[in-house]
């Protein structure tokens, strides 16, 4: 090979080189940021995942008086919103951040060294007014941005709140006035929104002018030293190239200041969830209920939701092992408060509430929901289907112990004849199946867990008499050799209690059994009557309109023949 040759290749294998390493520098850029963005996944989406469950949990920790003044919809969004959040924040905060702060300093170290202080302090300038400007910009906007989070907190509770109250909706012919009501709240969110990208594009101008400032300042100087024989052509170009080479990590530090602002306004909301204290906590070295005969005693108990309004005064009352006490009274008197107390969604004002000996407020609260089981007046299902909704009661229990608690609740053989069996779905709170069928699901899942002391809230007041005849007969088999609390409306079905309480004004007015009582000719004796009177005064208006069908259908048989 000649001088020349070797010179050429040489020559030419410098630029090629170079070339080659440009070409896997952005090979690597490429690889590497993907790399990075799988990390960043495992990380990301578990801290996403724990703080979403701990959220869960603390809502289900909370108190009855926060989940009766909650609205479902709201809260959904607000945990939605935080969820995006926190992944927003994290992404942002731990993988971009620091790395493009780095590229600027790199690339003004390059200019200041390559080029003169003068460079540096330009760019020293323009990133201080850059980054002044976008937080001043980001502050501004962060009220705009929680007044159109407000606003889509308000737009999904509406829209929640009446699907879940669909039928309502249908009964009363208002669809439009629910769809007049969704788009009142999606104006709002609609005119918040227009604000939010309208400050953004206000942020964006506002940055773009500062670094085109600072971009033409740059040019302006090179074009001058180009001018002074004091730089080439090839300075000019290059400087540009940094310069616009600086305005992309720059450009990215604002985006990520006002991405993590962001998230951290849609954090805040769920973040404040977490705040909230739960009213009612286990003690220190509270011990789990000792499960005994399942004695029940209410020992001088008062309670009021509001102090202006006392519920309960002074109550006491026993319930011995295997017993059933009956608690009625009229609207008010404190009947379901009790059910409450006793499950500890509140805590007594004064007095204590014992269980085989043991107060409930010294147990864990876990241990105290086990011993109990409840079959309320209304009771709502899961979506799912009518295996699972029996199985909630326990469930670690198999398909034989489900099937064996559905038939003591008289409910097999109705689940047998449909298409899909235990398997069906019973739909949105249980909404395909009738008021007795969901009740008897409620009470097989309660026969499968299998406590020891059972409640009843008013369990067929809402149940048609053929109906509640049927449910009355599935309770009595579940609440034998039961401690069982039953809170009535219809005094026919606590006529076989062992004894009976009646309250009024969450006092005591009566008690003993269902033949003394009406002996005694007190306010048990007149409910008593009352609803005697109105089952008598159904049943007539029944007859009469069975008496009037039937002459009906006589009347058209007679015409029909006379033709």
């Amino acid at each position: 090979m000649t001088a020349a040759g070797g010179t050429a290749a040489v020559a030419f294998s410098v630029p090629f080189f170079f070339i080659l390493t440009y070409g896997l520098g952005r090979i690597m850029m490429v690889v590497l940021a993907q790399i990075r963005d799988a990390v960043f996944a495992k990380v990301g989406q578990r801290a996403v995942r724990e703080l979403s469950t701990k959220t869960f949990r603390h809502l289900h920790a909370l108190s009855l008086k926060f989940h009766l003044e909650r609205r479902t919809g709201g809260l959904s969004r607000i945990v939605s919103r935080g969820i995006n959040g926190i992944d927003t924040v994290l992404r942002f905060t731990l993988f971009n951040s620091a790395p493009t702060m780095l590229e600027i300093g790199l690339v003004a170290g390059v200019l200041t060294w390559s080029f003169g202080w003068p460079y540096g302090l330009l760019i020293l300038v323009t990133v201080v007014f850059y980054i002044a400007f976008t937080y001043a910009a980001t502050e501004w906007r962060i009220a705009i941005r929680r007044a159109m989070n407000d606003a889509d907190t308000d737009a999904g509770t509406k829209a929640i709140d009446s699907l879940l109250n669909f039928e309502t909706v249908k009964y009363f012919g208002n669809e439009e006035h629910e769809a007049t009501r969704y788009d009142g709240a999606m104006k709002l969110y609609e005119k918040a929104a227009v604000k939010t990208w309208v400050s953004l594009a206000v942020l964006n101008a506002g940055q773009a002018i500062i670094f085109s400032i600072g971009l033409t300042v740059a040019m302006a100087m090179s074009a001058y030293a180009v001018y002074q024989g004091q730089a080439t052509v090839g300075d000019f170009v290059m400087i540009n190239a940094l310069m616009i080479q600086l305005y992309m990590p720059l450009n990215f530090i604002g985006s990520s200041y006002r991405e993590i602002k962001q998230g951290l306004i849609d954090v805040e909301a769920m973040f404040s969830l977490l705040d909230v204290n739960a009213e009612i906590e286990d003690k220190p070295g509270a011990f789990a209920l000792k499960a005994g005969p399942g004695e029940i005693r209410f020992d001088d108990v008062s309670f009021s939701y509001d102090e202006a309004r006392p519920i309960l005064r002074n109550l006491s009352l026993a319930i011995p092992p295997g017993k059933t006490l009956a608690i009625v009274g009229p609207s008010g008197a404190g009947k379901s408060t009790i059910s409450r107390l006793l499950y500890r969604f509140y805590d007594v004002s004064s007095g204590r509430i014992l269980i085989d000996g043991q107060n409930i407020a010294d147990v864990t609260q876990k241990s105290l929901r086990a011993a109990i089981g409840m079959v309320p007046q209304d009771t709502v299902l899961f979506n799912d289907t009518i295996r699972y909704n029996i199985r909630y009661g326990r469930p670690d229990a198999n398909d034989r112990e489900v099937e064996d608690a559905a038939k003591l609740a008289q409910i097999h053989g109705f689940v047998q004849s449909l298409p899909s069996g235990y398997e069906s779905m019973v739909g949105e709170r249980g909404l395909k199946l009738s008021g007795g069928e969901k009740q008897r699901v409620s009470i097989a899942r309660t026969i499968l867990k299998g406590p020891p002391i059972l409640v009843l809230d008013e369990a067929t007041s809402a149940l048609d008499s053929f109906t509640e005849q049927e449910i009355q007969e599935a309770l009595r088999k579940i609440s034998r050799d039961r401690t069982t609390l039953v809170i009535a409306h219809r005094l026919s079905t606590v006529v076989e209690a062992d004894e009976i309480v009646v309250l009024e004004k969450g006092r005591i007015a009566e008690r003993g059994t269902h033949a003394n009582l009406l002996k005694h000719k007190g306010i048990y004796a007149a409910m008593w009557n009352r609803q005697r009177e109105a089952e008598a005064a159904r049943t007539r208006l029944k007859e009469a309109e069975d008496a009037e069908r039937d002459l009906e259908a006589r009347s058209a048989k007679a015409f029909e023949a006379a033709k």
